[in-house]
């Protein structure tokens, strides 16, 4: 095992794995985040948490992942390309670690033009194959995306998701492998 979480455990053991997601809240109320995973303690063995979902401002998922981390719960701190270039998303990378989070999902996130900020330039300086590359880099090799080291460790559990309709239509069964 990489990361040690708890979902890593449950799928390395073969069991079916239940997580629940926690979208952080549009402002600061970090009792609304505690009263939101305490009641999804007990459902669930990881706690997926969002990051800027459909596109509209909200607490990050690195400080969400936190909160949620501090209650006990196994957090999974989701990480899109679109609104933070391979500097910001490492940096957050290596905050997390420092704060034990364990899982990260990496995805590319809902175009802009759904959320509250249409006009905002997306970023997309990775998409989430070459994020799953990087963040299995800083991991195994702790190297940042540049090829530069650093000291610590970043023990994190990667996942990623796939939509299997999504286009080019070419290009489906490359992105799977």
């Amino acid at each position: 095992m990489k990361a040690n979480s708890n979902l890593e455990k449950v799928l390395a053991s073969g069991q079916f794995a239940v997580t629940a997601e926690l979208g952080p809240p549009k402002g600061t109320n970090r009792s609304l985040v505690e009263k939101r995973a305490a009641e999804l303690k007990d459902a669930a063995d990881a706690i997926n948490i969002t990051d800027n979902q459909t596109a509209i401002t909200r607490m990050s998922s690195l400080a969400t992942s936190i909160i949620v981390r501090q209650l006990g719960l196994d957090p999974v701190m989701q990480i899109t390309c679109r609104d933070r270039n391979r500097l910001a998303i490492q940096a957050d990378v290596l905050g997390a670690a420092a704060f034990g989070i364990k899982n990260i999902l990496a995805l590319s996130g809902d175009h802009q033009s759904f959320g509250n900020h249409p006009t905002a330039k997306n970023v997309y300086d990775l998409d989430s194959l070459h994020l799953v590359q990087m963040l299995v880099k800083m991991r195994d090799e702790k190297q940042f995306q540049s090829g530069d080291t650093f000291r610590g460790n970043v023990p994190i559990f990667v996942g990623a998701a796939a939509n299997p309709y999504g286009d080019p239509f070419e290009f489906r069964v490359i992105r799977l492998a």
